[in-house]
């Protein structure tokens, strides 16, 4: 086991991690979990799900070091492994306790800036919510981790368990599908699709 997996905090020190470094980030982890349930009862249970497992894992949790990519992949796993079982799909991600995450000597922990949901919800119309709620799984989350809470590619990666180019590969995927499904929206509005601009540029 690892230096961190043998880590024992005290009861204060449990504490202080959930509430100074856990709690902080329960505003962005129900808007991740809503804009994968598209219910708010069952993005409540989620986050509530998410803690309670955070909580009885600290011990493999190093203080002063990501908390909101170690929640994140915590509520993702909770819920592709939930929605995989109301899908009678086969289980393909093991929750491995959380343990082996950030374990490793060699992880670099970056900060990330703290693009919260909330702040740019008011921005997504109805058609954009529309349209990025359409997307499988697998692209709308590296869009929501990636565009709205400012993940890093590194970190992105730890939170799928994929590797890095992966995660380039499928977040330029899925912004090709969202701009696809945004289209006929933007003709609409009155904005001009690329076709359209390249065609005046021709003339």
């Amino acid at each position: 086991m690892s230096e961190v997996q043998r880590r024992k905090y005290s009861q204060e020190e449990k504490n202080a991690i959930f509430d100074g470094e856990f709690m902080p980030h329960i505003d962005s982890m129900y808007n991740f979990g809503y804009r994968l349930t598209f219910d708010g009862d069952d993005a409540k249970d989620l986050v509530q799900d998410t803690y309670l497992k955070a909580y009885r894992f600290i011990n493999s949790f190093e203080q002063g070091t990501n908390a909101k990519a170690w929640l994140f992949r915590i509520l993702k796993n909770s819920f592709i492994n939930e929605y995989r079982k109301k899908s009678k799909q086969p289980t393909k991600v093991d929750y491995q306790e959380v343990e082996t995450y950030y374990n490793s000597d060699d992880v670099h922990y970056q900060s990330t800036s703290d693009l919260r949901a909330e702040s740019v919800k008011d921005m997504l119309g109805d058609e954009i919510s529309n349209a990025l709620n359409s997307l499988a799984v697998d692209f709308r989350t590296v869009i929501i981790l990636c565009d709205l809470e400012g993940f890093t590619y590194e970190e992105m990666a730890k939170i799928h368990d994929i590797p890095i180019g992966t995660v380039r590969s499928r977040l330029h995927r899925a912004r090709n599908l969202l701009k696809e499904k945004l289209q006929s929206y933007a003709q609409h509005m009155g904005y001009k699709t690329d076709q359209e601009q390249d065609e005046e540029n021709i003339d």
